[in-house]
């Protein structure tokens, strides 16, 4: 008997990674990201150990060729359950000192790619009644500062988009489910590859692994949660923020915001 199938995009590294190793034992995986080196040793990893189908998916969401033939592939899995949209980056830096390119490679990716995968795996999810999709998204959903700009507007797209589908669902009472999941700062390559001092962002009392945010996430999937806030700290702070009236959110966020820019020693072009 064949098994069910989950497709992680963002699997090379950190939560998509994590996910990958969470889900194998009781899925086949479809591990979709650029480094191809990563995902092949990812994949070895994981058929050694619990004997499933991987394969690997070589892919820039961000080209057009490319995301069509993901978003393709998905929708032709006869056997899968879970979408698991993950691929993001992060840039540093004011809007407009970071390059254009950056930030419209941004968007692609957090806003376009989970547009069209979450499309194409939705039609046959919701024809058969069975199903998932976890959208990536963040605290900075709902909680923004200066020098994420880019970011907390496509991430708070994302939970948008994660609410209306889940209306959308809900009012034709169908068993497809999905999730905004939205941690806070995560120990991965996301703010290596931005060049950032972790500890100079936010302190230990802070920082989550991975794993528990995939937890967290898994946990809340299995309860049908639409918004998934990995760690107490953050479930404090995002409930707060939710009820501050605009004037006080901007001013804290503003204050919060200027330190979190001194942290940061120069804009990037992360891509």
């Amino acid at each position: 008997m064949s098994r069910t199938v989950v497709a992680i995009t963002g699997a090379s590294s950190g939560i998509g990674a994590v996910f990958a190793r969470k889900l194998a034992p009781e899925h086949d995986l479809l591990l979709i990201a650029r480094r191809k080196d990563r995902l092949e040793a990812l994949a070895a990893g994981l058929r050694t150990t619990y004997q499933a189908r991987i394969e690997p998916i070589e892919a820039d969401l961000t080209i057009d060729a490319d995301l069509s033939a993901v978003a393709e592939r998905i929708a032709s899995e006869p056997n899968l359950v879970l979408l698991v949209n993950n691929a993001g980056f992060g840039t540093k830096g004011r809007f407009w000192e970071t390059s254009l390119a950056s930030q419209e490679q941004m968007h692609k990716l957090h806003v376009m790619a989970t547009l069209r995968l979450a499309h194409a795996a939705l039609g046959p999810m919701v024809a058969r009644d069975l199903g998932a999709i976890i959208n990536v998204a963040s605290v900075s959903a709902f909680v923004r500062s200066p020098g994420t700009t880019s970011y907390s507007a496509t991430k708070s797209w994302m939970t948008a988009f994660t609410e209306g589908l889940y209306l959308e669902l809900r009012g034709i009472r169908s068993k497809v489910t999905v999730q905004a999941l939205c941690p806070g700062f995560t120990h991965s390559e996301f703010h290596d590859a931005m060049g950032v001092d972790r500890y100079r962002l936010a302190g230990s009392g802070f920082w989550l692994t991975a794993e528990q945010v995939v937890d967290a996430s898994l946990d809340g999937l299995r309860r049908g949660k639409l918004f998934v806030v990995p760690g107490w700290r953050y479930r404090l702070l995002t409930a707060i923020f939710s009820k501050l009236p605009t004037g006080a959110r901007l001013a804290v966020e503003s204050v919060a915001g200027r330190a979190r820019l001194k942290s940061i020693p120069a804009p990037s072009n992360v891509i």
